[in-house]
């Protein structure tokens, strides 16, 4: 059945992060009405560390954001790998990281992208789907205030569900999580410090790699650096039957953990904003159904070890701008033209993460011992190409899916 999109046309975006906000800007310049309706009670301007890649950095620039986000990347900056006794050795600099990544937190994006949204787009706080109905004219959707339990029914000629990792239009739709989560027994946790860790230049990256489990410190210009905790899981659901910064140090026991890990410790603790969760893909075979899209980490969750999340979210609300504009009669041609495009690349993507997740947290001694030597090569201009080789196919996170 073909679906028709009509002027005046309405979308819902769910979500106020990276995809849905990029989303809503590029709908809005193809002639469409969105309205963002956003779980939490009010928009979240910090966040943990990113790297915008070349795909990403093309979209951004499209959108006419790309000055704004800027570039955290501390000149010169070199990552020391250490371990728990602070004993340290120069590893990876960080200029020499392939692929040539904006260094940037996942506020500047986010930040950047709604300083870009038209004054008059309609944002709803503390709002969250809760029936999705599908007809010949539009999708109609009921929504609930979390605080005070009122609800509207309204419809729209398309509902675009940016709603991250356990999407509840996901949910609405195409089913539950089961159905779409991959595993992969691993958890994340990511602050921004209260201050530089003691003994190391604020300038200076910290990664600290064990087997089956890792802590990375993240250096930014003019501001204090992000700490990321990843470590190897047999029992997911018992991280989050205890306050988080117990799982996070039984996690990096029975050792010691020593004056660095326990400062890491403490300004997890303490900080306002966090990301503590289990690391999940999301693999489907459909992204879209009738007049309803999943867009970013909703519908191909990439996981933090790839890189590519902001990266994909920004490019993917780009293209299904573009193939609505292409098709402005025909909504279902264009997220099938939309689909097409994308999904080979996402999938690419999916693959290499995994790859790179041996990187960032090594499951075992064996993989650890391959990650140093991996390191060594790093270090030599020699080796490097060796190195930038192993670390995954870099030609994939410089690609303008966009136009290619």
């Amino acid at each position: 059945m073909t679906t028709s999109a009509t002027p005046g046309r309405r979308v819902l975006i769910v979500g106020l992060g990276i995809s849905g906000i990029a989303t809503a800007l590029r709908l809005h310049r193809a002639g469409w009405e969105p309205v963002i309706i956003e779980r939490a009670p009010e928009r979240r301007k910090g966040g943990y560390f990113i790297g915008l890649f070349g795909t990403g950095q093309a979209s951004a620039k499209r959108l006419g954001v790309l000055e704004a986000i800027g570039n955290r990347a501390p000149p010169q900056s070199v990552a020391y790998e250490v371990d728990r006794g602070n004993r340290r050795r120069k590893g990876l600099n960080f200029a020499d990281v392939p692929g040539e990544p904006r260094v940037v937190m996942r506020g500047d994006i986010e930040n950047a992208l709604f300083s870009a949204l038209p004054e008059g787009v309609e944002i709803r706080f503390s709002t969250v789907p809760t029936r999705i109905e599908q007809g010949d004219r539009g999708v109609e959707v009921t929504t609930t205030h979390t605080k005070t339990g009122a609800t509207v029914t309204e419809r729209f000629d398309l509902l675009v569900g940016a709603d991250g990792m356990r999407s509840t239009v996901r949910n609405l739709v195409f089913g539950p999580p089961e159905d779409f989560l991959y595993p992969l027994n691993y958890m994340i946790g990511a602050a921004i410090l209260r201050k530089p860790v003691s003994g190391y230049n604020p300038h200076d990256g910290l990664i600290m790699a064990e087997a089956g489990r890792s802590v990375w410190i993240f250096p930014f210009v003019n501001h204090n650096p992000g700490v990321l905790f990843s470590y190897r899981v047999d029992d997911v659901d018992a991280q989050f039957r205890r306050p988080r910064i117990d799982s996070l140090r039984k996690a990096y026991g029975p050792k010691p953990a020593g004056p660095l890990l326990n400062q890491l410790f403490d300004d997890f603790a303490s900080a306002d904003e966090y990301l503590f969760d289990s690391v999940n893909q999301v693999r489907m075979n459909r992204w879209h159904k009738g007049r309803v899209v999943l867009v970013g980490d909703a519908a191909w969750c990439l996981t933090l070890y790839s890189g590519m999340g902001a990266s994909t979210g920004l490019a993917g609300s780009e293209l299904l701008g573009n193939m609505l504009e292409k098709y402005p009669d025909d909504i279902g041609r264009a997220l099938v033209a939309w689909e097409e495009k994308l999904r080979p690349f996402i999938v690419d993507l999916q693959a290499d993460g995994l790859k790179g997740r041996a990187f960032f947290t090594p499951s075992g001694e064996a993989q650890r011992i391959v990650r140093a030597a991996l390191l060594r090569l790093a270090g030599s201009p020699v080796t490097r190409p060796i190195f930038q080789r192993l670390m995954g196919n870099m030609q994939l996170k410089m690609r303008d899916i966009v136009v290619q």
